[in-house]
């Protein structure tokens, strides 16, 4: 079996990720390009009033033939203080979507003086929000200056599976003048190319010179990146190159799906089309008496149990050789050997769960969080991952078994409400999976907390994470060592806590299940939560509420707001007022409800302890950025409403 479940967004994400690192140069051309007098003297771009920097020439050569690799080139100019930060660079990548090499740099000061680069490239690992991760080859280059023009150029050498993953992404951070592409296609398929969300104004579609695809444009706007938006691949002016091993390409978008759906089928099948063994695995998993809902509940915990190669960490060839991991060719070798991929684990279930007589069929699913599935791309490799369908019940349900620590019944959030193509002999139909409500993925805060004279709050703070906030976490820090991962713990309760504290974790919790509750419980120091005023202190009630003081705080709106799945947010405050300290005065309840969002804030005096509840649901997925100003006011209701105070009458 050749598929396997592998970062597909290869040198696609690497362009994602940072947006102002691509420029690439032609291997046959002179190592710089030449620079203009126009170009020195530049201070400002009409194009792009305001703009720290501009990217003045781009060029990306691709050869996915033998020896595959992509050369870069860039050239930036600096426009302003703020622009300098370019000099500082970052070429993101993936270790196993290529190798970068023969990197080279230098920096034009604006009287043409060249100072050249030769000090040290290093590799790190950037982190993002949300455990997001991604290795960097950094430098910085030399005498950077308002006026400057910096540039540099390298090559990637690609390995085998992302060959067939080609683009051309042209939307950048930056402003472009100018750019140039061109693809050498793999020799032995036909290649087609679409553009899906269109490209700039002026800007020529690809055309074929000889062997060759190429492309230039010129006056590309600089990418705007909001909070909250979709996808940044969907929303970019890209071009995307699509093999076949057809002669002739399908045009016809059904007719293509048809085609590619029983060749799917036909493989798939082959590979879990084994009933016998199958049969005889099940026996020792189930038993006669158990409920249908218990039978499967039996068979996902038990392929959970096997060796899951996609999440562990990344081996060199030497590695993998001296174990001799051959890929299985089928369910059966899966089940004797006792491991197998996220991809070939999820199939075993489907196995399992046909011999256990139940109706049940292999998925393949695009993931949501690099783009959004267009069937009429006409790409397959869109089709990234799989899930299994089961009916039960009279009901379809879907299951990520090969997802690790994916609880029973949830998929994770980059295959939920996406659009699916359920494999049958006919050529399969299109299904869309299901997007689970915020009661399944939830935040949930508990603290017994004391408030000393000094005006500051201590005590214990439990946190109990569920469903898709509990999955996202164990898989981003499942390779992680102890000290990573509390730290990460100790700095997600510091992110929602809208001042300085103090925090530690004092629990282990656990990491390594599939158990939908992920628990954790920490010392709490809040100093100067209190303030005083004359004879009264005041004491906000939204103790947790810093993720929410910023949001959608500009007026306008460029892209939809993507929430990637619905959520809860829970909070029981319990505050043991210092002997003598009396409740003046509460703030009113807040309960808004906007149908798809809810904000309900209670503060209460209990027998002189203080009681603060507050939830936030929200089961929002797309909001059109028509509808933006109802969305903005909604977070506004819900700061306002953190931000009112409780009286308190301090002892005398």
């Amino acid at each position: 079996m050749q598929m396997r479940r592998f970062r597909a967004v290869s040198v696609y994400a690497v362009v994602v990720l940072a947006s102002y690192w691509i420029g690439l140069r032609s291997t046959t051309a002179d190592e710089w390009q030449p620079i203009s007098q126009e170009e020195l003297k530049m201070t400002s771009l009409p194009e792009s009033p305001g703009a720290p920097a501009v990217i003045l020439y781009r060029q990306v050569d691709r050869d996915d033939g033998q020896n595959a690799h992509e050369a870069d080139y860039v050239r930036i100019k600096i426009l302003t203080e703020e622009g300098k930060k370019y000099g500082n660079v970052e070429i993101p990548f993936f270790k196993e979507e290529g190798n970068i090499h023969g990197i080279r740099a230098r920096s034009i000061r604006p009287d043409g003086t060249i100072a050249a680069f030769d000090g040290k490239v290093y590799e790190q690992t950037i982190v993002k929000a949300k455990g997001v991760k991604y290795l960097a080859k950094t430098f910085t280059l030399p005498d950077v200056q308002v006026g400057s023009i910096i540039e540099y150029h390298y090559t990637t050498d690609l390995p085998e599976n992302v060959v067939f993953d080609s683009h051309w992404v042209l939307s950048n951070e930056l402003f472009t003048r100018r750019a140039k592409f061109s693809l050498k296609p793999y020799p032995q398929f036909t290649v087609r190319w679409s553009w899906p969300v269109g490209l700039p104004p002026g800007t020529s579609p690809p055309r074929e010179e000889g062997q060759m695809v190429k492309m230039e444009s010129q006056n590309i706007p600089a990418f705007l990146v909001e909070d909250y938006m979709p996808p940044e691949n969907s929303l970019k002016f890209r071009v995307d190159f699509i093999y076949s091993d057809e002669m002739s390409a399908e045009k016809d978008p059904a007719k293509f799906w048809k085609q590619q759906g029983k060749k799917a089928y036909d493989r798939e099948e082959g590979f879990l089309n084994k009933k016998k063994a199958m049969e005889q695995a099940i026996a020792g998993i189930v038993s006669a008496s158990d409920t249908p809902e218990v039978k499967l509940q039996k068979i996902y915990a038990r392929v959970q149990q096997l060796r899951n190669t996609s999440y562990e960490k990344q081996k060199t060839e030497q590695e993998l050789k001296r174990e001799k991991q051959k890929d299985a060719s089928n369910v059966e070798e899966v089940w004797k050997r006792g491991y197998g991929d996220g991809h070939q684990i999820t199939w075993l279930f489907v196995g399992l769960a046909r011999a256990a007589g139940f109706e049940a069929y292999p998925v393949l699913v695009s993931r949501r969080s690099e783009d959004f599935f267009n069937q009429g791309v006409m790409n397959p490799r869109q089709l990234n991952d799989n899930v299994a369908l089961v009916k039960l019940a009279g009901k379809d349900q879907y299951f990520d078994p090969g997802t690790a620590f994916t609880p029973y019944g949830l998929l994770p959030w980059s295959e939920t409400g996406v659009t699916g193509m359920m494999l049958t002999k006919d050529g399969g139909s299109w299904v869309t999976t299901t997007l689970p409500s915020s009661a399944t993925s939830k935040i949930e805060r508990k603290a017994d907390l004391k408030l000393t004279n000094e005006g500051v709050l201590e005590g214990k703070l439990a946190v109990t994470y569920s469903g898709l906030e509990a999955l996202w976490m164990r898989i981003d820090y499942r390779n992680e060592d102890e000290t990573t991962r509390k730290r990460f713990l100790e700095d997600r309760v510091k992110e929602s806590i809208p001042t300085g504290i103090e925090v530690e974790l004092t629990n282990k919790p656990d990491w390594a299940s599939s158990s939908p509750n992920f628990v954790a419980e920490y010392s709490l120091k809040v100093p100067g939560w209190v303030s005083g005023a004359g004879r009264r202190a005041l004491m906000p009630v939204g103790l947790f509420s810093s993720a929410e003081k910023q949001v959608f705080d500009h007026a306008t709106r460029t892209y939809s707001v993507y929430f990637q799945y619905p959520y809860e947010k829970n909070d029981s405050i319990s505050i043991e007022l210092p002997l003598g300290w009396k409740i003046g005065s509460l703030p009113a309840p807040q309960n808004q409800d906007a149908k798809a969002a809810v904000y309900v804030l209670n503060a209460e005096n209990k027998n002189g302890t203080l009681q603060l509840t507050r939830t936030l649901r929200s089961d929002l997925f797309i909001v059109p950025k028509e509808n933006y100003s109802a969305l903005r006011q909604f977070f506004q209701v819900v700061r306002t409403g953190d931000e009112e105070q409780v009286v308190l009458q301090p002892g005398m």
